[in-house]
């Protein structure tokens, strides 16, 4: 979180869970088969427990984008739900530098439900955004946890957003990556990405987890990208650096047809970092809205 705050908006601005349910059901039924729940921190939704019970009755492959704090709560109904996809955002492995990025002393129990997660056979993924002078001397240190753990470490390039004083001189790319995994543990194998796969997947010889680079920045993968985005107010983004939003909220409680609202949406879909192509333009991006306002 911001450490000057965010901006409130008033409840009757957010979906309530029964509208985040219809809408899931209008999504699924256009053909739709993987609800990833985000935030902020979604764990800490009210009755967050009855909304996953509720969308694993869709039929759809749920997953979950988490800061571990509270995720002991939970585990066991996503085990009995069948949510097993559970991505971790932990920049860092050393818990006084945890303590000075979150602003918050949580690093054991996170650490601990990591463990717990692993033991009940989750799948985990890690997501660490590297930051130049901040974590990036902690690439192998992470690349160390997948020797033995059944688990995906994930490097994401720093990316720009209103108000995180983005500057690529602080970014780690993805040739970086590689050459320092490569220059301490050799041989690395490239595995095949999933289709629609918005990471580049590899593994060390011999470790039994994997790692994976979002390169948004040096390599982007929009050809491949097929997601979309609701945020928390029931706004539709077709690209995580969307300027223009659609709002589903409005028409959805004004009893519309919301298929072909959403499918005229998704036409406006650009190719490319919604029309940025080659350089990352900082009046685009500062018209968005900070990252933690879209959702991870």
């Amino acid at each position: 979180m911001p450490e000057d705050g965010v901006q409130l908006i008033e409840k009757e601005s957010i979906m309530s869970l029964e509208e985040i349910i219809e809408l899931a059901r209008v999504f699924r039924d256009l053909g739709v088969d993987t609800i990833r729940l985000t935030g902020g921190e979604p764990l800490v939704r009210k009755n967050f427990g009855y909304l996953v019970e509720e969308l694993s009755k869709l039929g759809v492959t749920l997953k979950i984008t988490t800061n571990g704090i509270i995720l002991d709560k939970y585990l066991e109904l996503f085990q009995k739900i069948g949510l097993k996809k559970i991505n971790l955002s932990l920049d860092t492995l050393d818990k006084a530098k945890s303590v000075f990025i979150t602003k918050r002393d949580f690093f054991d129990r996170i650490m601990r439900n990591l463990e717990k997660a692993l033991e009940m056979d989750m799948h985990i993924k890690l997501n660490i955004v590297l930051i130049k002078g901040v974590n990036d001397n902690e690439i192998n240190d992470f690349i160390e946890l997948t020797r033995h753990r059944n688990l995906t470490v994930k490097f994401i390039e720093f990316m720009p957003f209103k108000g995180n004083k983005w500057d690529w001189s602080k970014g780690v790319g993805k040739k970086e990556i590689l050459d320092t995994v490569s220059n301490r543990f050799g041989d690395i194998e490239e595995l095949e990405n999933p289709k629609h796969s918005t990471s580049s997947n590899f593994k060390v010889k011999d470790h039994t987890g994997s790692f994976a680079i979002v390169s948004t920045i040096t390599n982007p993968f929009c050809d491949e990208c097929n997601r979309i985005r609701v945020t928390a107010d029931g706004k539709m983004k077709n690209c995580l650096f969307a300027n223009s939003e659609t709002d589903l909220l409005t028409p959805l409680r004004g009893g519309a047809e919301m298929e072909s609202i959403i499918i005229n949406a998704i036409k406006s879909k650009k190719y490319s970092r919604d029309g940025m192509d080659v350089k990352m333009d900082a009046d685009h991006y500062e018209k968005n809205r900070s990252m933690i306002s879209i959702g991870g």
